[in-house]
């Protein structure tokens, strides 16, 4: 790996994760910080993960841990050898932050506690399904099975369909996203107090964190206009209010709502003479504050229909209200707005060059800066002696 620059250039990190907290690596890795993934001789498991790319050096084909495992150092560790082993435990030990998975390779072979004995400032962030503590403390959960328990899963679809799968893994992102955030939290901590800790990242708990919508049906379902219970009715539309919708256009969907400002979206469909009786006066009296958010929307379910989606969501645009055309990917791709920003960098791997996603930040006094991927424990010894973390 090439020398980076960063806002974490000097922070020591051992990367025991696996999809649960491997972003939160991405993150703080392409921030900067010198970050050590150990694998297995045969290489990183989540290297097996497709898509593949054709031409690649061996076993680096994964474009999704090219992705992940970007700004790494990988190197080789046979747990059935007793050096290696000893290696293993010495990085850890001169490491500011040690990012774990339980069940994760090499996680079972590290001796936490010495590790904090001779690092109080060490920071261990672990990344777990359910946490290390609770009558699910030793479940595991794939990303659909945690989305269901999370209750992201629950609100999806509409009541005539099966939940739906989020898109990709986007609970394992959230995850580590968390990852990286508690990292940094327990990081200047240290710095400040001298002291590390270990941090608890729950899967089931990030996903609950973000789940509003969710739980003020819980708990306040009796002040809610559209509530009827406790549960989040299944609305093809994630939040409460039902005024965030997902419609179908001419040539593909767009996100609608009237908000922030209904009466200029009354004045629209006034416009078009798609209104109907909304001009009533009774639709202006608070206890009939339901009925016409209701008619409304399904006004607008008409009047995106009428509409090409691309004209519709630009003219959205001028008016300021804040639509959101739903790109395929083909589209998002060629983005205009990233392409503007130079959002789009390639992954260089062996001689072969892929285009993927830049930085969702810019620092301006620490660029962001993306190295080379490499193979399968590439150069572990040298690697390892480049490192110099078990120097004393």
């Amino acid at each position: 790996m090439t020398e980076t620059s960063g806002a974490l250039v000097g922070v020591r990190i051992v990367d025991l994760t696996d999809e649960r907290g491997i972003y939160g690596a991405k993150l703080l890795a392409d921030l900067g910080a010198d970050v050590v993934r150990p694998e297995p001789p045969g290489g990183d498991p989540l290297r097996l993960r497709g898509p593949h790319r054709e031409g690649t050096p061996d076993g680096c084909s994964s474009l999704w841990h090219a992705f992940f495992a970007s700004n790494r150092r990988f190197f080789c560790v046979d747990l059935t050898d007793d050096e290696r082993c000893k290696q293993l435990q010495s990085i850890v030990e001169h490491a500011d932050i040690l990012l774990v998975c339980d069940g994760a390779f090499g996680f079972e072979e590290i001796d936490l506690e010495r590790a904090r004995e001779k690092s109080p400032k060490l920071v261990v962030v672990n990344t777990s399904s359910f946490g290390t503590e609770g009558p699910w403390k030793d479940y595991l959960a794939p990303d659909l099975v945690a989305g269901a328990f999370g209750g992201s899963v629950g609100t999806t679809g509409d009541k005539d369909t099966p939940p739906l799968k989020t898109f990709g893994e986007l609970n394992f992102m959230l995850s580590g996203a968390y990852t990286a955030v508690a990292a940094l939290s327990a990081l200047y901590s240290a710095r400040e107090t001298g002291a590390g800790q270990v941090v608890d990242v729950p899967v089931n708990a990030c996903i609950a964190s973000c789940l509003e919508h969710v739980l003020m049906f819980v708990w306040y379902n009796e002040r809610m206009m559209f509530a009827t219970g406790p549960v989040v009715p299944r609305q093809g539309s994630l939040h409460w209010a039902r005024t965030y919708v997902v419609m179908q256009a001419k040539g593909g969907s767009i996100m609608v709502t009237p908000t922030p400002d209904m009466m200029a979206q009354l004045m629209w469909l006034v416009e078009e003479d798609l209104h109907e009786d909304l001009l009533d006066d009774s639709y202006m009296e608070p206890g009939n504050h339901r009925a016409f958010v209701t008619k409304l929307m399904a006004i607008l379910r008409k009047f995106v229909g009428m509409k090409d989606v691309e004209e519709l969501f630009f003219e959205a645009q001028e008016r300021h209200s804040p639509y959101g055309w739903v790109l395929p990917i083909d589209k998002v791709a060629a983005n205009p707005q990233l392409e503007a920003r130079d959002w789009w960098v390639p992954y260089r791997v062996g001689d072969v060059s892929t285009k993927g996603p830049g930085a969702p930040y810019r620092f301006s006094e620490t660029p962001w800066s993306l190295g080379p991927y490499d193979g399968p424990g590439a150069d572990s010894a040298v690697a390892l002696a480049e490192i110099g973390w078990g120097e004393n």
